[in-house]
């Protein structure tokens, strides 16, 4: 335990006054100004410049203070939120959250008023998460926006919300957000836990956390869905999920998650159910090409030639006629370079961005094909898989296919069809025995649930969907 966790404050301003300076050396955004109240006691603001609101502090807390009758408590002055403290260590952290501390000569507990004045922007469209039908407000960077968005959609005193502090230096402000009545307690017990076990030096986005609580911290399928949209985050607490929102970041967690519920859009819910079902399942096909087509191509011209047509055989060995690397090697050039151009169009500057992928993918793609090293029909194959991957609505699932493709592509090239099924017996026997929160990743498939997997295949209407 640090020292300032075990001082208290002492009610003599000159001890206090020297104990806070010595914790704030170097600090000088936090001020430090001495006035008289109205009945001549020596008294100290504590505030930092840029969190705290200046002229609220002015108008609403040192005014009064200083114009005040005698024997009036510093807590009399008309701020609502005020609330007296006694430990060191709540003072700075106060302090650093943006509050101001007022000390009075004489007076054992301070005194902390709310006067934020943090800097935000206003709710806007994620543009991560865009939709055709929907709500068009997301998260930003401040909890308190995050929370009061949150409430707007579930006006109910059965929405819960606990808030604690993590990380060491940075002191982030996390709230856990559950339905009482409709979340498992035994889930509820499980987070809270995890939680409290949880020890992190700082907290600057919500993936810190993430990986201090998660099941398998090694798996490459995400464990919990990271969203910026409140009314993702109201549907999931509406199936007896929880949420974690993070002070900082736009993205909050929702767990438990299961393998169909990453490939689910909000949107399905929003539109007319045979739309939501057909683009589903297109979903779940894509999602499989993504991982398997370059896979089974590099196969099947490798290895299994007589599983072709004829006549596609044909179009395809005379594409490949002067190719001089193995259909493995030629796979592997062009999903790298796909990979390297999507990434460089994502670090790019927006306006540059798109273009630049875009055309380098074009003009790379013909170069590639004019000079012989790859052919036509791969370059059709990475650009199906590309497509194949940007249907995937959950970022984090889609990074789950990329990386597990090149393991499978080289199975492929050296075991033929044998190593690809071997890959894909591989992957479901780790989705199998995968856990988020206790949750089995493939249910409703298996375990077997026949009422949620109703929402798998098909798409339930509001007034039969299971919870």
């Amino acid at each position: 335990m640090s020292t300032s966790e075990k001082t208290l404050l002492t009610g003599k301003l000159i001890e206090d006054e020297a104990t806070l300076r010595t914790t704030f050396a170097g600090c000088s955004d936090v001020i430090f100004h001495s006035f008289h109240t109205a009945c001549q006691t020596t008294a100290l603001c504590v505030y930092c410049v840029g969190l705290c609101d200046t002229d609220r502090l002015e108008r609403h807390v040192l005014e009064p203070l200083m114009g005040m009758k005698r024997n009036t408590e510093p807590t009399q002055v008309p701020m609502a939120s005020s609330k007296t403290i006694l430990a060191l260590s709540q003072a700075v952290q106060a302090v650093m959250e943006g509050q101001a501390l007022i000390l009075i000569d004489g007076e054992v507990p301070g005194t902390l008023y709310p006067l934020y004045q943090v800097p935000s922007r206003t709710p806007e469209e994620p543009a991560a998460e865009s939709t055709v039908r929907g709500s068009r407000d997301g998260f930003t960077e401040s909890l308190s926006t995050n929370l009061s968005l949150l409430r707007m959609r579930i006006k109910t005193p059965a929405l819960k919300l606990q808030m604690r502090t993590m990380g060491e230096y940075t002191g982030t402000q996390v709230t856990l957000a559950y339905l009482e009545g409709i979340i498992d307690p035994k889930l509820l017990q499980e987070i809270e836990a995890r939680l409290a076990q949880l020890k992190v030096q700082d907290v600057l986005e919500s993936q810190y956390i993430e990986e201090g609580i998660i099941d398998q911290r090694f798996s490459p399928f995400p464990q919990m869905i990271a969203t910026e949209r409140p009314d993702v985050v109201t549907a999931n607490l509406l199936e007896g999920k929880f949420a974690l929102l993070i002070d900082g970041t736009p993205f909050s967690l929702i767990a438990p998650v299961t393998l169909f519920s990453m490939l689910q859009s909000p949107e399905d819910y929003y539109q007319n159910m045979f739309m939501s079902v057909f683009v589903r399942w297109l979903r779940y096909i894509f999602y499989a090409l993504s991982l398997l087509l370059p896979s089974a191509y590099v196969a099947i011209t490798t290895f299994h030639q007589e599983m072709v047509p004829t006549v596609l055989l044909l179009s395809i060995a005379k594409a490949r006629e002067e190719i001089p690397f193995p259909a493995l090697v030629e796979a592997l050039i062009m999903e790298i370079s796909f990979e390297a151009l999507r990434e460089a169009g994502i670090r790019l500057p927006k306006q540059v961005g798109a273009a630049v992928s875009i055309v380098g993918a074009l003009i790379i793609g013909q170069a590639a094909t004019t000079a012989g090293i790859v052919s036509a029909p791969m370059i059709i194959i990475v650009a199906i898989t590309g497509i194949a991957s940007f249907m995937i609505p959950r970022y984090a699932a889609s990074i789950a296919a990329r990386l597990l493709r090149f393991p499978i592509m080289l199975m492929a090239g050296t075991l033929g069809l044998i190593g690809v099924m071997l890959g894909v017996i591989l992957i479901v026997i780790h989705l199998s025995s995968l856990r988020s929160f206790g949750a089995p990743y493939l249910s409703p498939a298996t375990p077997t649930s026949a009422q949620k997997l109703k929402d798998v295949w098909w798409r339930p209407t509001q007034e039969n969907k299971s919870r």
